[in-house]
């Protein structure tokens, strides 16, 4: 039985191989989702970013195309949250992943319906609270992630929890190939979750402009900033990120009510809504009500190079390991080249083990 085609993660999801398509808003929609799980990824679509209306159109087209397994991202705190946990459970989604500020009793509705909980954490003090509030999956995002992200890189990050908990944990932060999904496996997880590399896929719904910002990005211009809305993000750096950079805390928050007037009249929530969900945020997180306030300038700005293609006045979010991809192969073509490229290295370590098992046993008989 193949290491890389059978682990704890393809076991509890049901997909092929042990490689998650993380949730990106704009990005993940169900173009994507289905060209990753048909290629036998497990692949979550981004509802975070979605109506309830929008979410459940998106995850009917997937189930019309295919009995593939796939998830579904959303936040516990965006307006329609509990109609789109309602829908997973009406159309048998398989997972939902989440980051911040977890609904415990949305979460505990999912698990009574069979359905696998796979949170996000950035910090190692998080682990052990995910796990006991429902975690089934632990994806740990190391700061080389892109989006937001911890202080942690992620071989450190994925020791610590690895120490922790007994769930399957997958490592997620500057992945892109077989190597990495190879070193990953033998140091301890079940798998490896990318977003940037799915991002820059044929079947991406991307614009192509955004794309070749990202192709062309270098390792050391993809920085964490906090000034996008009050939190640790990490994108490429562009023309707006560096304005952004010189603003000030007044600016930011000015920006960010403005954006969030913007984001109230797509989503239909009231502005009184909106405060509501800034104030909740901000006690049940260690977020000031200054940065819920803030929170509506990235997805704004994101959608501006994400879906209107202008990725100069727009922001892009993007881990590290963008500044190492040049190319955009299809899911297909990218899944195949990383588990034949994973699964030759791991055969290496196997022989060259073998090898010093052998010369070992020989150089004491010569003895």
């Amino acid at each position: 039985m193949s290491r890389v085609r059978h682990t704890p993660l393809t076991a509890e999801l049901g997909c092929d191989y042990p490689v998650i398509q993380t949730a990106m808003g704009w990005v993940s929609t169900s173009d994507l989702v289905l060209a990753s799980i048909t290629s036998g990824a497990f692949g979550f679509l981004a509802a975070a970013v979605m109506t309830p209306e929008e979410a459940e159109a998106e995850v009917k087209r997937i189930k019309t195309a295919t009995d593939r397994p796939f998830g579904v991202n959303f936040h516990a705190f965006q307006p329609g949250a509990e109609r789109i946990v309602d829908l997973c459970i009406d159309y048998q989604v398989k997972a939902v992943s989440y980051g911040r500020a977890p609904s415990a009793k949305l979460i505990e509705k999912l698990k009574a319906a069979g359905i696998k909980c796979v949170p996000t954490i950035g910090a190692g003090k998080h682990a052990r609270k995910a796990v006991e509030m429902g975690a089934d999956i632990l994806v740990c995002q190391g700061t080389e992630g892109g989006g937001h992200t911890g202080a942690t890189p992620t071989w450190l990050l994925l020791a610590e929890v690895l120490d922790q908990v007994e769930v399957p944990v997958v490592a997620c932060g500057g992945f892109r190939d077989g190597r990495g999904l190879a070193a990953a496996l033998v140091f301890g997880a079940a798998g490896i979750a990318m977003g940037t590399r799915f991002l820059l896929t044929a079947e991406s719904p991307v614009p192509e402009a955004t794309k070749q910002a990202y192709l062309s990005a270098r390792v050391t211009g993809i920085p964490v900033s906090e000034k996008l809305d009050g939190l640790p993000q990490r994108m490429v750096m562009n023309q707006t990120l560096a304005r952004l950079e010189h603003s000030g805390p007044l600016a930011m928050l000015c920006r960010g009510v403005v954006n969030g007037l913007k984001y109230r009249s797509r989503t239909g929530a009231s502005f009184l809504d909106l405060l509501c969900t800034a104030w909740t945020l901000s006690r049940k997180t260690d977020m000031t009500l200054g940065q819920t306030l803030m929170a509506a300038n990235a997805p704004m700005l994101i959608q501006k190079a994400m879906v209107e293609g202008d990725p100069e006045k727009g922001i892009l979010p993007a881990g590290q390991v963008a500044g190492l991809i040049r190319d955009l192969p299809s899911c297909r073509e990218l899944i195949m080249t990383l588990i034949q490229e994973a699964e030759s290295r791991l055969a290496l370590i196997g022989e060259d083990l073998e090898q010093g098992r052998r010369q070992a046993h020989a150089g004491t008989h010569a003895g």
